[in-house]
């Protein structure tokens, strides 16, 4: 069982410390050097809306695309099981000023292909042309998003638990969304919205489990007669442990689940998530009681402070 588990977490804490440190260096050169691989969400590009008289066979789709010459086109499901959106990368030789009719005479050669090649019937709902200016404005929006829900974070951990543990919450958090990204980035997977939204979903996957964790340090502190801080934290991470793999287990089983049968629409989502949930959990035992252990937390900062009453002893 795993309540009978005795690991010294904290004696790797070292060594778990100097990982992450490489893991998040080498996240932040891949960023910065090779940047990442930004879907059509983010880019130029042209956005065809079909909807189909019985359900979309989306392996079917993309093989007719690219049999007739549009392999870098990507098709995901909205809607119904009978509606798709199909994104197109923008052609440099037409000129900008020329983008919004290029996207509609796109839009129905797409949706003339697709007819010729199903038995279903194909009825074009709409073409547009999505420019970059509009990618540019939904990154900033989304890193303003993550910048303000750890801002929110932090104070609502100092709050109920201490300043010090609101560090660890916060560097764990910047931990596992810089890992997330430095991983799309050094494999070049495509970074579009789900993926954005996955990213905010780790952060509250990831705060979560290092709430679980904060709250039994803070209780084995309060409660614990004798042991150094080191021992506290190794008793109430392997309180939690059980907790911490059951989630963690089950989560990864659905998010393997929509990776294996969701189709393209939700691979980067699951993929996201995937890695999220895996660096989430290690953060939440190797990150954020590191930060407590380094600020030296002590039993004197976690104790619950006694209002004075302002009544006089009867003792003269």
């Amino acid at each position: 069982m795993l309540e009978d588990v005795k690991i010294d977490f904290m004696g790797v804490r070292r060594l778990a410390g100097m990982i992450s440190a490489a893991l998040v260096v080498v996240s932040i050169i891949s960023l910065a050097t090779l940047s990442l691989d930004f879907g059509l969400d983010f880019t130029s590009g042209t956005s065809v809306r079909l909807n189909y008289s019985e359900t979309v066979v989306i392996s079917e789709v993309n093989q007719t695309l690219e049999a007739g010459g549009y392999g870098d086109a990507v098709v995901v499901q909205f809607g119904t099981d009978r509606d798709i959106r199909v994104l197109l990368p923008v052609d440099e030789s037409v000129e900008v000023g020329d983008q919004a009719a290029q996207a509609v005479a796109v839009g129905e050669i797409i949706a003339e292909l697709l007819r010729s090649n199903t038995g279903s019937e194909v009825t074009l709902m709409g073409s547009d042309y999505v420019s970059a200016k509009v990618g540019e404005e939904l990154a900033e929006q989304g890193g303003l998003g993550m910048l303000v829900a750890l801002g929110f974070i932090m104070v609502y951990i100092s709050v109920r638990f201490q300043f010090k543990f609101a560090m660890g919450a916060v560097v764990a958090l910047a931990h596992d969304v810089l890992i997330t990204l430095g991983i799309f980035s050094v494999f070049s997977i495509e970074f579009n919205l789900n993926t954005l939204a996955a990213l905010l979903a780790i952060i509250g996957y990831s705060l979560n489990d290092t709430i679980v964790v904060s709250d039994r340090i803070r209780e084995n502190f309060r409660r614990m007669r004798k042991g150094t801080p080191v021992e506290m934290v190794n008793v109430s991470l392997n309180q939690t442990l059980s907790r911490t793999v059951i989630t963690s287990l089950t989560t990864l089983l659905v998010l393997v689940s929509i990776l294996a049968v969701g189709g393209e629409a939700t691979q980067g989502f699951a993929i996201a998530l995937i890695i999220g949930v895996v660096i989430g959990t290690y953060s939440s035992i190797y990150v954020a009681s590191n930060v407590i252990l380094y600020m030296k937390v002590t039993r004197e900062d976690l104790m619950i402070a006694i209002k004075e009453t302002g009544e006089l002893d009867d003792t003269p």
